[in-house]
């Protein structure tokens, strides 16, 4: 009489796991940024660096990491697109601002393996981009003299907004 009580329980806890299962949505909506909000982060960014006197590259993604936008200004350094690139990239992927992936994978701590990934940039000047809460994508600047500096870049292009629509906002976790 055991093994039917066994066997009953079993058969209850399998039918209960499948119901779960099944109400998964088959499909997942998202949203996205459009090239032209993309690009005017971009150059939002690139013209706030340029009034600093930073010659830089702005690197816009979306949501997956997956680049929308670069703009170099023309004595930005060689190394900058890829650096710039893999701010955003870093930033969007891991959902947290350069900086502070940069104050929490230090030599020696939980996170500092990250650090060894391939395409990881552990540099200020990535930051995430927000609408009404959810990822969208992030931007990265890379050329001024210091992540600081990339950052409050970066910061400008996602705050500027020539309509006033106020839907994207700045995460700095």
């Amino acid at each position: 009489m055991g093994i039917r009580h066994l066997v009953g329980a079993l058969t209850i806890y399998a039918l209960a796991g499948s119901v779960q299962t099944g109400a998964q949505e088959p499909l997942v909506t998202h949203k996205s940024l459009a090239p032209a909000i993309a690009l005017d982060l971009a150059q939002a960014a690139l013209a706030d660096c340029q009034q600093r006197g930073y010659q830089v590259v702005v690197a816009v993604v979306d949501r997956f990491g997956v680049i929308q936008v670069v703009l170099r200004d023309r004595y930005a350094g060689p190394h900058t697109p890829a650096t710039a690139s893999g701010k955003a990239w870093t930033a969007a992927t891991f959902r947290n601002s350069t900086s502070n992936l940069f104050s929490i994978s230090q030599p020696g701590m939980m996170q500092a393996g990250i650090r060894t990934l391939p395409g990881v940039a552990i540099i200020g000047g990535g930051l995430v981009v927000e609408s009404a809460g959810t990822l969208v994508g992030a931007i990265g600047v890379s050329g001024a003299p210091g992540g600081d500096a990339d950052e409050a870049c970066a910061k400008a292009g996602i705050e500027f907004d020539p309509n006033q629509t106020g839907f994207l906002t700045v995460t700095r976790t």
